[in-house]
């Protein structure tokens, strides 16, 4: 099916906009338009279930950490959400960063859209604009699962482990802005290594060691600790007798601004350049 909107094939992304080059929300739009068809969406829909099926069974143990300072119904959130930080979420990206990469290579689509009369940057940055929206979209899924967990669970204990919906929508979007960095240095394995399989298993593999890495002090130079990190410190906010590590701002920001910048340069530059060869 093909649509006249600038010359623009919907199903490929390939063509040729007329009267110079190619808009950036355009490129934007197209891709949005190849997310829907692959599958991403159901991927990290399926992740988030599995994600909180577990606590909706294991709700019974909250209430034994009430000597740690902490109520029922906050630990039923963090507990539920250090599990999303610390793997579902970056694990989803990871296969997220590498279908959006594969979706173009196991058709020949990057040879069309590298000839769109739009630098390989826009192209770069609007596929990366895509993943940050699908790592938004995962987050607000886990929200609503969230509450639909709550209520099973509260049905089930005869507690209420409703926690208010802006509470929950913070939690949330600390975690979504900590990983921007480590976003961004996913889609750059995924455009440097060819071979999913690699690229899955070394984005993996790196994500392993966070829970280790954020209790030391160096634990701002390695962005994928950084949405664990941002839970484990609110589980220390909401505990009152446990200690954890808190977010100091300084170095954190400026690393981690100069991570994503470094990131998003070499995955710009190194775009498309071997399907160019």
């Amino acid at each position: 099916m093909k649509r006249n909107d600038n010359n623009f094939d919907i199903n490929t992304g390939s063509g040729r906009q007329t009267g110079g080059s190619m808009h950036f929300l355009s490129l934007v739009r197209v891709e949005f338009r190849k997310t829907r068809r692959s599958g991403i969406l159901w991927i990290l829909l399926a992740a988030v279930i599995i994600l909180w099926i577990p606590s909706i069974l294991n709700a019974h143990l909250n209430f034994g950490m009430q000597a740690e300072g902490i109520s029922p119904e906050h630990n039923f959130l963090i507990q539920g959400f250090m599990a999303m930080a610390w793997f579902i979420f970056p694990a989803s990206m990871i296969v997220g960063t590498v279908l959006l990469t594969q979706t173009e290579r196991s058709n020949h689509g990057i040879l069309k859209m590298l000839a769109l009369p739009v630098s390989t940057a826009r192209l770069c940055l609007a596929k990366f604009l895509v993943l940050l929206a699908l790592a938004g979209a995962q987050m607000l899924m886990s929200v609503g699962m969230y509450f639909v967990s709550t209520a099973i669970a509260s049905h089930t204990q005869d507690y209420p482990f409703m926690l208010p919906p802006l509470f929950v929508l913070r939690e949330a979007g600390l975690m979504f802005l900590a990983a921007v960095p480590m976003l961004a240095f996913f889609w750059l394995l995924s455009i440097c290594i060819q071979t999913p399989v690699f690229s899955v298993g070394l984005g993996l593999a790196s994500v392993v060691p966070s829970v280790l890495i954020i209790n030391t002090k160096l634990w701002f130079v390695y962005p994928m600790s950084y949405p664990f990190f941002v839970i484990v410190a609110e589980y220390g906010k909401v505990a009152t007798i446990l200690e954890t590590s808190q977010v100091e701002l300084f170095p954190w920001i400026p690393v981690a601004t100069g991570i994503t910048v470094i990131c998003l340069t070499a995955s710009c530059l190194c775009f498309g350049r071997a399907e160019k060869k």
